[in-house]
């Protein structure tokens, strides 16, 4: 599948990007099919550079912008913005949080931890009364002795 999406450039701590084609499995800084436009978040306000006519072509090819591509080519005027993004907006939503790479020691695995449910009363059974209950106490207390 092809994906536009952005392509990391510039130096550390000065992220500067590119909005590129490539092909979904590539890396994100790797090889790529076509150099579309690029983005500065640094700058005030942010500078959004982007080729309409290239945009379109690839998108009319299938071409899948990922959320933060689709954000800026809407921001260009190049697509609508989506319906259900716009609603996430006006909640407030964002994007999931990525789950941290939790650094294991190497040939240390954790178990995974058992919950013992005890199982529910079955819904034919009423529920004892605390004289039934006394009494199934002081039923099992005399067995024993």
């Amino acid at each position: 599948m092809v994906k536009i999406r952005l392509r990391r450039v510039g130096a550390k701590k000065q992220p500067s990007y590119r909005l590129v084609v490539a092909d979904s499995r590539a890396a994100r800084d790797g090889a790529f099919i076509d150099i579309i436009g690029h983005y500065n978040p640094l700058t005030n306000p942010e500078t959004i550079v982007i080729d309409g006519e290239k945009a379109l072509g690839w998108l009319k090819q299938g071409a899948q912008p990922t959320d933060t591509a689709a954000r800026l080519l809407a921001k260009a005027g190049i697509i609508e913005e989506s319906e259900a993004r716009k609603e996430k907006m006006k909640a407030g939503i964002t994007a999931k949080p990525k789950a941290s790479k939790k650094k294991t020691k190497a040939g240390v695995t954790e178990k995974p931890k058992v919950i013992k449910e005890e199982p529910a009363a079955s819904i034919t059974e009423e529920p004892k009364t605390n004289k039934e209950q006394t009494e199934t106490i002081t039923e099992t207390s005399e067995e024993q002795t």
